[in-house]
């Protein structure tokens, strides 16, 4: 039985998704050490530090189905060492003498880093995917919504109106940042680790040393840092802080649509089609995908906080940092896919109830429009005056749950401003969302 919610025969795509359990499983993550084995041994060869045969026989042994799994396992429990039961492993499958070569210059953290960046590399096209797919899905659903009419709130108290698809537009902008910064992090990040015992590569021969990094970056495809980074994992943090980022854009949103779900405000709901809300309430409608969202989140926050630690460690190196990254790198990838894909599915098919919405607009009776009439007033009478006059009014009105422009036209200071029918206009919600439309005219102006 699995012991992991991220492998759990019932769970497990909750809390992440084939996709990425693909990337990170046993197999591919052994893979990616022998793809750097194998790298390493073309390298040092193609600048006759080793012998070609030697090359040509590590690349073709250097296959995850080719070395015993289980006799490298019990190695690894015996020994507490991560990479010796693989290197002895592909040495055996090798022809000899080839398989003394396996490993040549190398100590461990420079196939386990650079290993673990190849599987970033993967890792980021998968996420990128899911976070062009959902920006894709906000863009529509906020063109689609560009003039819905929707009360706009702030401290959780109905403000002045907004639209529906300018508050959606501000979150695809958002994840639009993220993957600019995803984007602009890789050359910070997918970077190549080989510097041998204390990043001074002394096992090779120096006017060859700084060669072989150079032939081993171009044979990865990973660019060449100017110094090793055994000791400095701050692109580490980096990538885990913007995975952070985009869970708690993601979180926020959810959040959102969870209190705009609430049965008094009903505007948008999660789809109900297949969903059971409660075992034992059978009318619950409850927005259990998005609450699952903000769970996700909390791991990969808390990730990210985890991985700030890491930051320190001693001297050139030790296992206080590096042994973390392993599963924090990890879980933070799964937990990220997992709520990418809830969010694109979800959001394709959002409810949005927009007669709920202009109900909403008018249950203050009008005071939503209080901002309107005071600059109206202000024209005349002073802003500060106007405020002042505004603030009476609305009181009055929402404690005596009056409608607002009755309670306008029976005051003299603004009767004798504004006449019943100019209050009566200033009423209106759909008419008073500014600039919100027209955002989303400048922004998508080659969409809409």
């Amino acid at each position: 039985m699995n012991s992991s919610l991220i492998d759990s025969s019932i769970f497990k795509n909750a809390y992440s998704t084939e996709k990425m359990r693909e990337i990170f499983n046993d197999e591919k993550r052994i893979q990616a050490w022998l793809d750097v084995e194998s790298a390493l041994a073309r390298s040092q060869a193609k600048l006759g530090i080793i012998p070609e045969d030697a090359a040509r026989e590590i690349t073709e042994k250097a296959k995850w189905e080719n070395l015993d799994f289980d006799k490298m396992k019990k190695i690894y429990e015996r020994s507490g060492h991560p990479i010796m039961p693989l290197i002895n492993a592909l040495k055996d499958v090798c022809n000899q003498p080839w398989g003394e070569y396996v490993h040549w210059g190398a100590t461990t953290q420079d196939i386990m880093d650079t290993g673990c960046i190849l599987q970033i590399r993967n890792a980021l096209v998968v996420i990128e995917e899911y976070l062009n797919n959902f920006k894709g899905v906000l863009q529509d659903l906020a063109i689609k919504h560009k003039n819905t009419v929707q009360a706009g709130r702030t401290h959780g108290q109905q403000a002045i109106p907004i639209t529906f698809g300018y508050k959606v537009a501000i979150w695809a902008e958002e994840i639009g940042r993220h993957i600019d910064r995803l984007s602009e992090c890789k050359k910070r990040l997918l970077i190549l680790e080989f510097a041998g015992a204390t990043g001074t590569l002394a096992t090779i021969e120096q006017k060859k040393a700084f060669d072989l990094q150079e032939t081993l970056a171009k044979e990865l495809s990973l660019i060449l840092p100017p110094l090793p980074w055994h000791s400095s994992r701050d692109h580490l943090v980096e990538l885990i802080s913007i995975l952070a980022y985009i869970s708690g854009t993601c979180a926020k949103i959810s959040n959102e649509i969870t209190t705009l779900q609430r049965t008094e405000i009903a505007e948008v709901e999660q789809a109900q089609e297949g969903r059971i809300g409660s075992s034992t309430m059978p009318h619950k409608r409850n927005p259990m995908q998005f609450e699952h969202v903000v769970a996700l989140n909390r791991f990969v926050k808390n990730n990210a906080s985890a991985m700030l630690e890491n930051l320190i460690g001693d001297h050139e190196r030790d296992w206080r940092s590096w042994g973390s990254e392993m599963k924090l790198i990890e879980e933070s990838f799964l937990h990220c896919a997992a709520l990418l894909e809830i969010m694109f599915t979800e959001m394709k098919q959002i409810i949005i109830n927009k007669r709920k919405m202009q109900d909403n607009l008018y249950i203050l009776k009008g005071l939503m429009m209080s901002e309107r009439v005071m600059m109206k007033l202000a024209e005349k009478i002073g802003r500060q005056t106007a405020h002042d006059i505004l603030h009476h009014t609305a009181k009055e009105a929402f404690e005596n749950n009056l409608e607002f422009n009755e309670v306008l036209k029976k005051d003299p200071k603004v009767s004798e401003v504004l006449s019943s029918e100019e209050i009566d206009h200033l009423m209106d919600p759909i008419t008073y969302v500014g600039l919100a439309p027209m955002y989303l005219d400048r922004l998508y102006k080659n969409s809409i």
